[in-house]
């Protein structure tokens, strides 16, 4: 069970370095384990002091329920950890779970001074939010971390957990790099570092430092098998390669600008991988290509297996969204794939979306959210997506597409003529088994009625 903790319980995280908090520091290993001769002990206390001041508590307040709510005065309600990356400015990283609703926010350090705060941006895709705390008057005096490139991490390496976990006082945990790339947590841009370091309710937000006391990722979700939700030594942080493109976006534009390649990847399986006589386990597959798409263009196919990606193996579905997750719109991905036994090399294009209701592809058509092929002389429909205007219109995969407004579509081109020339809505006339019917499609999905919506 993954659990993610909102309200009074969230994970510890620590945060990012923003560019402005100064450059990003390659990993390097100590030569001896380090000894306090004073004290005759072993400890990392020397190495990671210097990061502890950095570590804050978030406090998010909201209007509470009931009829004594007072707008003016909200209530706390969640409550989680921060890193600050950036003490000229004042700005501290989070989770978005621990901020997400909130009307207020208050940091509270570990000298015990406390200040307010405001949300300079949050992007639920990676559960990265970026707080500033307000000055009033007194000096912020503020610490912040160093910030390691989380891809010259190795599983074995030590980490250490900081937050406010349970209702405590800032608190350490020591544990290792148990995996890396995890994904399937839910989350659209997920590549993860696991760890067994612990981690518990109130650790949201915080950070997880190497053993000199450096940045590498933010806590956010952990995995426990018990009903409870307690500490099973599965914790997972978001990396600092993620995190640092992500709160550069916040701060500079108050919210995460991403693109997109056409295409929808799925993690390589044993199954695909013995039936391809592929010889791997580890990659990415080629699920669909969207018809005009930049993954269509670069020459990608179903059943493309993805090798590396700007340099980087991959391991799964999860690294590939997270490097398409953060490149910026307009930049080009260096692709290694792998078809037929061979590999090959690709420019792969992320381009802002399309909002165009038709795109012609080589071999298919997509038009207000269905896939059009041609199948032995007539256009068949291929696939349908969930919530478009050609789902809410009733249009079914396997439909066969006989005329758009009249006029006749003997192939996908010209069904593409017909339906780019289509002002407002458009009627398509199919055949679905030996019945033939009219369906009307509007370029944009209608919302639903209060009779249609779901009860909660």
């Amino acid at each position: 069970m993954t659990l993610r903790f909102s309200a009074a319980a969230s994970l510890t995280v620590a945060t990012a370095l923003l560019a402005a908090a100064g450059p990003v520091l390659a990993q390097s290993a100590p030569t001896v384990l380090p000894y306090d001769a004073r004290r005759g002990v072993f400890s990392f206390a020397a190495g990671l002091e210097s990061s502890l001041p950095a570590v804050v508590k978030v406090t998010t307040l909201g209007q509470s329920r009931g009829p004594s709510s007072d707008a003016d005065d909200p209530k706390p309600y969640a409550s989680g950890s921060g890193v600050v990356i950036d003490a000229a400015q004042g700005l501290v990283i989070t989770n978005n779970h621990v901020v997400e609703n909130g009307r207020k926010f208050t940091v509270d350090l570990i000298d015990g001074r406390l200040f307010d705060a405001v949300l300079v941006g949050a992007d639920k895709a990676t559960d990265i939010a970026v707080l500033r705390i307000t000055p009033d008057g007194r000096p912020l005096n503020l610490k912040q971390v160093q910030t390691v490139d989380s891809d010259t991490l190795r599983t074995g390496d030590l980490a250490f957990a900081v937050g406010y976990p349970l209702g405590l006082d800032q608190t350490l945990t020591m544990g290792v790099i148990s995996g890396l790339n995890r994904s399937g947590l839910g989350d659209a841009v997920e590549d993860y570092i696991q760890t067994d370091a612990a981690v518990n309710s109130g650790n949201s937000g915080g950070p997880l430092l190497d053993s000199r006391g450096r940045l590498i990722g933010i806590n956010t979700a952990i995995l426990s098998g018990g009903m409870g939700g307690g500490n099973d030594g599965i914790a997972f942080a978001v990396p600092t390669r993620i995190m640092l493109y992500v709160a550069d976006q916040l701060r500079t534009q108050g919210e995460v600008k991403r693109g997109e390649t056409g295409a929808i990847f799925a993690s390589l399986t044993p199954e695909q991988a013995r039936r391809m006589r592929l010889g791997i386990v580890r990659g990415a597959v080629v699920a669909d290509v969207a018809p005009g798409s930049p993954a269509e263009r670069a020459g990608l196919r179903e059943d493309d297996v993805i090798l590396r990606l700007q340099g980087r193996p991959v391991a799964n579905a999860g690294s590939v969204n997270a490097t398409v997750g953060v490149a910026a719109p307009g930049s080009s991905l260096n692709v290694v794939y792998l078809r037929g036994g061979r590999e090959a090399t690709t420019a792969l294009a992320v381009e802002p979306p399309v909002e165009a209701p038709v795109q012609v592809g080589v071999d298919r058509v997509l038009a207000y959210g269905a896939t059009l092929r041609d199948m032995e002389g007539e256009v068949q429909v291929s696939a349908v997506e969930a919530g478009t205007p050609a789902a809410q219109g009733g249009l079914l995969a396997g439909d066969l597409v006989l005329a758009v407004d009249g006029v006749a579509t003997a192939d996908i081109r010209a069904a593409a003529r017909a339906l780019e020339a289509a002002a407002g809505s458009v009627a398509l006339e199919v055949r679905r088994g030996g019945d033939t019917q009219t369906i009307t499609l509007e370029k944009t999905p209608r919302e639903k009625t209060a009779e249609e919506k779901t009860p909660a």
